[in-house]
This record gives structure tokens, sequence and C-alpha cells, in this order.
């Protein structure tokens, strides 16, 4: 039975745990150490929006969500093969220390329970959608042996941003296409950044604090959080969320900058002395119980039942050459697997 985008993960599919597992590799966790030592640049977390991913992949090559690309015996492979070209092309030159790659899951989360609008709109994904991301799911735990971590009750979103505000000192970039994510951006107390992946899936923007406040008009001291607050006001019609009335992105963007915060904002609009022009104060106002129910739905969670296991930098194990060489060849996707196989190696 389809469900909704963004809900479901195959049946077959490796999951089930909310942790990132870390079972070291002594070599690569030593020589990361030393290198680290030795001055050289820090040890990075590389977190992937797996169900963004999956989705762009799949879309780019099943036209209308029929079709797309699949084996000599029907087994669809657009997902896989999109997902592994992606994660390749937009990684080089990252040398991560530590991959996990976070997906959603079949139950609703704590947005569908505050706002029964969120997401309804969205189509139902075919099923062959849903056995592509399971094989992608097998080949990326059972043969690469990367990190698979979800959280029932929470999105990918919601992983990614817990494991971005943990209590770290090494850089994170996030990968996705989803621009939620940018609110993740900042620059302390841990540096993070965002890979965005448009619709080519090989060329992605990276985005730190100075290009989303030139991107989105925002304060650049608070870039992230500002982003949330942005889209907070000028809605975001891809959830369902429908924004205050008359306040499009320019105003708010113009408003957050002026007056520094949401709340800052907000306490201008419940001011009749404050220099906000009238017209956007009775807007705001009218629109306060919105702003209110919807900011838990519109902000990414930073606590999302997560756990790291071992070193919390996750130091990446070796893959199984067999199991890789197994189920590449059962997907036809033998070339793609093999250069991500590569590329991990070299780390």
């Amino acid at each position: 039975m389809a469900q909704n985008r963004g809900k479901r993960v195959a049946d077959s599919a490796p999951v089930g745990q909310a942790t990132a597992p870390g079972a070291a590799d002594g070599d690569l966790a030593n020589s990361s150490q030393t290198t680290a030592a030795a001055g050289g640049p820090k040890p990075l977390l590389l977190l992937v929006d797996g169900h963004s991913l999956a989705f762009r992949s799949f879309y780019a090559f099943a036209k209308g969500g029929d079709g797309g690309l699949s084996t000599k015996a029907g087994v669809p492979t657009s997902v896989t093969y999109g997902f592994l070209k992606a994660l390749l092309d937009n990684c080089r030159g990252l040398n991560p220390q530590g991959v996990v790659i976070a997906f959603d899951t079949a139950e609703p989360t704590f947005r569908h329970e505050a706002d029964a609008a969120y997401k309804a709109h969205r189509e139902e994904a075919p099923e062959h959608f849903f056995e592509d991301l399971g094989n992608l799911q097998r080949i990326l735990a059972e043969a690469l042996d990367l990190s698979l971590c979800l959280a029932p009750g929470y999105e990918a979103d919601d992983v990614l941003g817990t494991l971005a505000a943990a209590e770290r000192r090494d850089p994170v970039v996030v990968v996705s296409g989803d621009r939620d994510l940018l609110q993740l951006v900042t620059d302390e107390p841990v540096e993070v950044r965002v890979l965005y992946i448009g619709r080519g899936l090989s060329k992605a923007t990276k985005f730190g604090p100075a290009e989303v406040a030139e991107n989105y008009g925002v304060p650049v001291h608070r870039a992230g959080a500002a982003y949330a607050e942005l889209a907070l006001l000028r809605g975001d019609p891809s959830d369902g969320l429908p924004g205050v009335a008359g306040i499009g992105e320019k105003s708010a963007a113009t408003m957050l900058t002026r007056y520094g915060s949401l709340a800052a904002v907000l306490a201008a609009a419940h001011d009749p002395e404050s220099e906000l022009p009238k017209a956007f104060r009775a807007k705001i106002l009218s629109a306060g119980d919105y702003l209110e129910a919807a900011q838990p739905v519109v902000r990414v969670a930073l606590d999302a039942p997560v756990q790291l296991s071992g070193d919390d930098r996750l130091p990446l194990p070796p893959a199984d050459p067999t199991r890789v060489a197994d189920l590449a060849g059962q997907y036809g996707i033998t070339s793609s697997v093999a250069r991500l196989q590569k590329a991990l190696d070299a780390l």
C-alpha cells in the first residue's frame, strides 16, 4: 500500500534502530587522531538526508513517477543509481571521518499530529519507489557498512539536526535537497554547512552563514535560526504551511533584518509606538495563532531520540568486497558502487 511521500521506508529495509552504529576500525581511528594532532584538517562528520536524495534521484529518472531505470529483470534502480551518483559527485574531496545517512520512517511524525494539513496534499509515491529504496538501504548498510539512522515519529531532518547539534568539536557537512536544513547552518558551537543538491543531482550549492544571508536576506550572525523564522513567516506550500497572509519572502527578510529575530518582530507588532508599518503590524497580529502553532512544525527538532555509540566521530568501517560485488551486480550498478567503495577506502 503506497503512502504519502516521505512517510515510509520499505518493509525490507535494514531499519528499526534509532542508533547510528560507531564500530571503530582501529587503523582509521588512529590515523585520524594522528592527523588532527599534527595540525591537519579536523575530522569531518558527513550527514546525508537519505529520503530527500532518494526522492530527487527517483524523479530525476522516472518521468512523472512512472518508468525510470531498471535491471534487465525489471528491478527498479533509479533511486539506487541516482543516490550513489549524487553522493559520489557532491562529496569528493570532503574526506569525512564518518558518514551517517538518515531516513524517514513509516510512523506519523509529531508534525502530522500537530497539524493535519502538514504534507497532506503530497502525492503518493509508487510501489517501485519503495522497492528501490529498500535495495538502496541494503547496499548502504550491508555492503558499504554505512550508518543508517532513523527515529520513529521524527523525520530525517530531525535526526540530522540532532546529530549536528550534539556536543561535538568536529565540523559537520549536511547533504540534502531540502532547504529546511539550511536552518542548521551555524559557526558555533560547531561549524555546520549544508550542501544543497538541486534537480540536477550532480551540482550542489554550499551554504554557510554568509551564503544563507546573501540568498535570503536574513541576518548573517544568526543565519540558520533566521531562515527558520523566514520560512514560518512566508510559509511553505510544499509542506502545506500557509505563512502569514500578505507577507512574502522579501518583506519577511526585511523585518527579520531590521528587528533581529521573530520574537522582536512580534514585540514590535504588539507595540503601537514601534516603527513597524501598520499594515504589517495588522498582518502579524492576525496570524498570532498560526505563528504559535506552526513554530514546532517548521523548526527542525534537535532532540530526536538518537544515540551515537562508541567514538562520536563514527569512524568508517571497511566495506565487505564480496557483499559489495554481489549486491551491485544484483542491481546492475557495479560501476557506481565500485567507485563509491573506492572513494570510501581512500579515506
